[in-house]
């Protein structure tokens, strides 16, 4: 069996309010893609806050189940309802790197002990000396060393040495797969680059797979082989990430790199977007549409034309 992540049709909605004013939020709708972990690569979902992004990384992560459709990894449903066993197995395989690595590690708790746990739970690790390469091993291919982090606690580092640490737990198990879900958004600007670069490595130099989750355009454009833009819970565009970024097609695709600052305006004040092109892609934000293919290979979602 190829080791492969299958999204197919996948939907999640949220029952929201008390019991006169219950609404249904339609979280994400419809999304499928696929990606073969033989062949490293980064996959970036792209989108606004609530455009779904966050729900589909919970479901790939067995955290959130689907209400309709389905995700499958290696060819087995993915789902919190499984056996302890069949639920390790997975997520050896599957690692999250959460957004806030403050957040990721209680803050009176060593962080070589959240290392330390997840050798013994995974890699079934019981001698001191072994977990200890296990953790230096890990801790190496971030740039970071067990003499650094042996003893430490969170606040007695700083957040991309955080997040570096987050990423070394999460590669303990070797998993060909991360899902990333806004890794440098808490991070200074400096060291965003070293994070996205770290993850350009591990692709490249260790054969992991990334679904990187972000907002940002030009981290995605810098690293991403593929990626789909998604828009209140639907995906609009999908395909190779240059294809896309350099020509986007769809409404809300032109408007998300519209709105990209650029040091060509600087002190120009110019900080509004075409009102012309907001209003296209809100016009077309509730209409269904259909997803279809270009004969670059990206795939368009289109609207039936209205009277």
């Amino acid at each position: 069996m190829s080791n492969r992540l299958e999204i197919t049709s996948v939907s999640k909605r949220f029952s929201m309010g008390g019991v006169l004013s219950r609404r249904i939020v339609r979280a994400v709708e419809d999304a499928s893609f696929s990606i073969d972990l033989d062949q490293p690569e980064i996959f970036t979902i792209i989108g606004e806050s609530g455009s779904g992004k966050t729900t589909l990384a919970r479901m790939i992560l067995g955290l959130e189940l689907p209400t309709s459709g389905a995700i499958r990894f290696a060819g087995k449903t993915v789902s919190n309802r499984v056996g302890r066993a069949q639920r390790l197995e997975f997520m050896a395989k599957v690692q999250p790197v959460f957004q806030n690595p403050f957040e990721a590690f209680n803050p009176l708790k060593r962080i070589d002990r959240y290392l330390e746990s997840t050798a013994r739970r995974f890699l079934r690790l019981h001698d001191q000396a072994e977990i200890d390469r296990a953790m230096d091993g890990a801790l190496q291919k971030v740039g970071l060393s067990l003499a650094e982090v042996k003893g430490r606690y969170p606040h007695e580092m700083s957040g991309g040495q955080l997040q570096r640490a987050a990423i070394a737990r999460a590669l303990i198990p070797n998993p060909p797969l991360l899902v990333a879900d806004e890794p440098v958004s808490m991070v200074d600007a400096s060291l965003r680059m070293s994070i996205v670069n770290l993850l350009r490595s591990l692709r490249d130099d260790l054969g992991v797979s990334v679904i990187y989750i972000t907002h940002d355009l030009a981290t995605a454009y810098y690293i991403s082989n593929r990626l789909i833009i998604m828009q209140r819970g639907r995906i609009v565009e999908m395909g190779d990430a240059r294809t896309v970024l350099d020509n986007p097609e769809h409404p809300y695709s032109r408007l998300l790199k519209a709105s990209v600052l650029s040091t060509e305006d600087a002190g120009a004040g110019k900080l509004m977007t075409d009102p012309g092109m907001v209003a296209l892609a809100n016009e077309r934000m509730e209409r269904p549409g259909s997803l279809q293919s270009r004969p670059d290979g990206r795939l368009v979602r289109v609207y039936e034309q209205t009277r």
